[in-house]
């Protein structure tokens, strides 16, 4: 109805009295997307407050520690922790060019990425420990590291050699080292992994290109006739042995605005609470893509993005199989995440 003549109060007053209120059904989103903005809200006002403590204390109370020493400890600690990096010289003598899997190729390039992020960290943190005692003149640089440190943020000069996260600084380098572990094992014979943890790569693309590429090399395939078919098993990461005769496991991977029906096999509505619940492990082939084209046309074209942020972060698009409308499943903008 066309409200009636009134004056600015008045038509605040019919909005509140006869439209319905916001909510997440009103968008075509589950009840957990309210969760999830409220939640970032708060985590924005924390930050915010986080952000204007005042960074020099004068006088410390009792026996609480400097800005000094706490600086110094989780300096020390972070450069106790830090990995080794690959020796690559090494990695690439074991095996001669010509007889590299693409496989072998993508874990060759993420070893030598590793490298580069932990290099850069290993010296950020050796000079500003040389700052810190007085050797070397604190720069820019260095404040920005101090800042990033008390914030709990990743420095802005290690996240430009990184990977994409939103992770805060702990949490962060737990899962760098989490990262340096997967491929510490994966690049002892350069084979393919059981289970490859797709969300540990810088550039999880170059994986699913590597899955193609793969098979365009066995049946000799043009690789633009090529596209990636998704399976999704009823195994966990724990339950998976040897890498499958064709194509690649992967896990990881975790779906936000629904969940994976295990039992059923397809894509269902969210639990209450549940904001992103883990997907099994999934199965990657290769397949020719007319043969696809009639597979997916009743699937749901789930996008797969590295962090909740999605647009920049896009990764692929995995085919999944729903026994609602896809459009249910655009509408609640249902996506995979390689992190949360």
């Amino acid at each position: 109805l066309v409200p009636p003549n009134s004056d600015y109060v008045g038509y605040h007053d019919y909005i509140d009295k006869n439209l319905p209120p916001e909510t997440p059904h009103l968008y075509g989103l589950h009840p957990n997307a309210e969760i999830e903005f409220l939640t970032k809200a708060a985590e924005r006002i924390f930050r915010v407050v986080l952000e204007l403590q005042p960074r020099d204390s004068g006088a410390e109370v009792g026996d609480a520690p400097s800005r000094e020493e706490t600086l110094t400890t989780l300096l020390e600690d972070l450069l106790d922790r830090m990995p080794d990096g690959f020796p690559m010289a090494e990695l690439y003598a074991r095996q001669a060019p010509e007889e590299r899997s693409p496989y072998a190729v993508v874990v060759l390039q993420e070893c030598e990425r590793m490298n580069i992020l932990l290099e850069e960290m290993r010296r950020s943190l050796k000079e500003l420990r040389l700052g810190l005692r007085g050797e070397l003149t604190v720069s820019a640089a260095m404040e920005a590291l101090i800042n990033a440190f008390f914030l709990d943020q990743v420095p802005a000069s290690w996240e430009r050699y990184a990977y994409p996260s939103l992770y805060p600084l702990g949490l962060w380098f737990a899962d760098l080292l989490n990262r340096v572990k997967e491929l510490d094992v994966w690049s002892q014979d350069l084979g393919l992994p059981g289970s490859v943890w797709l969300g540990g790569l810088f550039n999880p693309q170059s994986f699913l290109t590597a899955v193609m590429q793969q098979t365009a090399r066995k049946i000799e395939w043009p690789l633009d006739k090529i596209c990636i078919s998704v399976e999704v098993t009823k195994k966990t990461r724990e339950e998976m042995g040897s890498a499958p005769r064709e194509g690649a496991y992967v896990h990881g991977l975790f779906m936000e605005g629904a969940r994976w029906d295990t039992a059923a096999g397809s894509i269902v509505d969210s639990r209450i609470k549940e904001l992103a619940p883990p997907m099994p492990v999934i199965l990657l082939r290769a397949v020719p893509s007319d043969r696809q084209e009639g597979r997916v046309a009743a699937m749901y074209a789930c996008p797969v993005y590295k962090t909740k942020i999605r647009g920049p972060t896009f990764v692929w698009t995995f085919h999944l199989r729903t026994k609602e409308k896809p459009a249910k499943w655009i509408l609640g903008g249902v996506a995979l995440l390689l992190q949360v």
